[in-house]
């Protein structure tokens, strides 16, 4: 394989092993978040305000391997 093709398949695995982790996380996160809800409904902003930021610090390791699959695949 040439260089070129190489870089291009490091930032194809970048993104994609980098995406894996963030998505279970999220919905490992949303699914405990809305057992908790069922099981105390009055506490529900406090759950979601705590879900969406903990969604949020989570999909920023998404957009670091984004950001690295970008600066790969535009090296050459």
């Amino acid at each position: 394989m040439t260089d070129n093709a190489m870089i291009k398949l490091a930032a194809a695995i970048a993104i994609g092993i980098g995406s894996i982790g963030p998505g279970l996380g999220i919905g490992m996160a949303v699914s405990k978040a809305m057992e908790a809800v069922g099981r105390n409904p009055e506490a529900a902003g406090s759950i979601r305000t705590l879900m969406i930021l903990g969604a949020g610090l989570a999909e920023a390791v998404a957009i670091y391997a984004f950001v690295i699959a970008l600066v790969l695949s535009l090296v050459v």
